[in-house]
């Protein structure tokens, strides 16, 4: 009996310790059919991830997929929430081992590697967020997180990026991300890519945030140049 309670402590502490080092941004880069350099980023937070694909040197946007996850051992447990390559995989399950060191995470069925671009710092929004409201004209319109149609919005220590989506219908509505800044008061993204528009790579935006009551409101003006309240709220 001891030596069993003993087992499911080291277990549930060895659990424990590889989903914390795996928080945070991991990268590798490719090459395309037609020579292109790309870059994939994965971006974990607790119980979420999103990776994204773009060319390294445009910010062609190329590909997203990612959803929940799950780490037992060395077997990463996954379901789809999204996928633009392959919209029939959302709402599917699938499993892969990994191999996970302080620097590189390897998918080993895939021989892929990916290295650790943070560990979930200095961002102080580190996580992943859904819409929750706007703020119009002084008026604050709520939207239900538990719907299919979802914005979330997914932050490793200096990575971000953000997905509109509905695991319903599996439509797929558009993303973007890059690197991140908060520093008093203020919210910086550099976007690397767009998919709505790559003309957008290249840019930094620049808003006001504040956290009140655990949520998260974004304002300022949107790469349109239109005015914005938004509110988010941690995913659970």
């Amino acid at each position: 009996m001891k030596k069993l309670l003993v087992f499911l402590i080291v277990t549930c502490f060895s659990f424990s310790i590889h989903a914390q080092s795996i928080i945070g941004a991991w990268e590798t880069t490719s090459t395309s059919e037609n020579g292109a350099p790309l870059k994939s980023v994965i971006i974990f937070a607790d119980g979420y991830q999103a990776m994204a694909t773009y060319n390294a040197d445009t910010g062609k946007f190329i590909n997203t997929n990612g959803g929940t996850w799950k780490l037992e051992g060395d077997v990463m447990n996954k379901k789809i929430e999204f996928d633009t390559e392959n919209p029939d995989r959302v709402g599917s399950k699938e499993s892969f081992t990994v191999q996970i060191t302080d620097d590189e995470i390897e998918i080993v069925d895939l021989e892929q590697k990916f290295k650790r671009i943070d560990n979930g710092l200095p961002g102080k929004l580190q996580g992943a967020w859904l819409m929750s409201g706007r703020i119009r004209d002084g008026e604050t319109q709520l939207r239900d997180t538990n719907r299919p149609r979802k914005t979330m919005k997914i932050l490793s220590g200096t990575r971000f990026q953000w997905i509109a989506y509905n695991t319903e219908t599996k439509q797929f509505m558009g993303t973007g991300g890059g690197t991140y800044t908060t520093k008093d008061g203020k919210y910086t993204e550099n976007i690397n890519f767009f998919s709505r528009d790559d003309s957008k790579a290249g840019l930094s935006l620049q808003f006001n945030y504040e956290l009140i009551d655990g949520q998260w409101h974004h304002s300022g003006l949107s790469s349109k140049g239109d005015p914005i309240h938004e509110i988010w709220s941690v995913r659970e």
